[in-house]
């Protein structure tokens, strides 16, 4: 539901080429209680407008000497990538009604101007409008809660498919090394037991961060679960997987200060190599899974790299 206080704060744009019309516009709207409204008489400066502003709503004549209402539609509608065209148009020719609504307007408003109906459009096409902003913005979310892991925020399991998958297709296409580190906190059972929950929390997210720090933003970090988490990495050479592997390991290992106490600990990897250890996501997983399981065995803290043995 959008409140009023919403509408009368919405942001609106005035085009019109004559100045006495945007005057009487602007009285009309300050009258109704509308805070945020702005003007122009010049039509080619509405694309630009809008781009820095992102109006709720713009009130468009279709009859300007230099840029006509419907030539700046056609530009409004490469700016709003949703297809959604926030235009109220202003029209003294009742034979341009239908054209500018199959052209991309929402509604209009005939000149002379009804005081009483052109409040009731404005505040209609207003609440129309915030509430298909507010739709898709539960939409982005929504879409990004089903990728993102809750705790950490980093990529979840279901991403984490997404982007091995892209990944093998450009390690394919490149004839490139494509690597998967697979990574363990060593002890944080015992960390969590004894600090609680709330602070074992607040560790993997730290924890999270310099993971995220330490790859770069083509690379996809993601979190499986508990203290696990994976890293994608797409590489020059294999020796690449390694050095990487090093700096994750040091970063995790600096000391951490959760909730005014000292805490440390340190983390172990498996390293997955395309293609030698896996040609699909599923074998280079396992694989990167069992390197882990040798460098746990190895007194943790450090990585192991998968062998021709561990690839099934």
């Amino acid at each position: 539901m959008v409140s009023a206080s919403e509408i009368l704060n919405a942001s609106i744009l005035i085009v019109d080429d004559q100045a006495a019309n945007v005057e009487l516009l602007e009285r009309m709207l300050r009258g109704a209680g509308y805070t945020s409204i702005a003007s122009t008489t010049d039509p080619h400066e509405v694309c630009e407008l809008q781009r820095k502003n992102h109006y709720r709503l713009i009130l468009l004549d279709l009859q300007m000497p230099a840029m006509d209402g419907f030539q700046v539609m056609e530009g409004l509608k490469e700016i709003e990538k949703d297809d959604y065209v926030p235009v109220l148009v202003i029209t003294a020719q009742p034979m341009h009604k239908l054209r500018a609504l199959q052209d991309g307007a929402k509604d209009f408003i005939s000149k002379p101007f009804d005081l009483a109906e052109m409040l009731i459009r404005v505040r209609n096409m207003l609440e129309v409008r915030l509430l298909h902003d507010a739709a898709r913005d539960h939409g982005k979310t929504l879409e990004s809660l089903a990728l993102t892991d809750p705790l950490t925020g980093l990529a979840n399991r279901r991403l984490l498919v997404d982007r091995m998958s892209m990944a093998l297709v450009h390690a394919r296409r490149n004839k490139s090394v494509m690597a998967v580190l697979y990574l363990d906190l060593d002890g944080f059972k015992e960390i969590n037991d004894r600090l609680g929950h709330g602070a074992g929390d607040t560790l993997l997210k730290m924890v999270a961060g310099r993971l995220e720090a330490t790859v770069r933003e083509e690379d996809t970090v993601a979190r499986l679960g508990g203290d696990e988490f994976v890293i994608v990495l797409r590489l020059s050479g294999a020796a690449d997987a390694a050095q990487v592997a090093l700096k994750v390991i040091e970063a995790v290992s600096q000391p951490y200060v959760v909730e005014g106490q000292a805490v440390g600990i340190t983390m172990s990897a498996g390293v997955g190599l395309y293609p030698v250890h896996g040609e699909d996501a599923e074998t280079l997983m396992k694989s990167a899974d069992l390197a882990l399981y040798e460098a746990k065995r190895s007194g943790k803290n450090v990585y192991r790299i998968a062998t021709h043995d561990q690839r099934l």
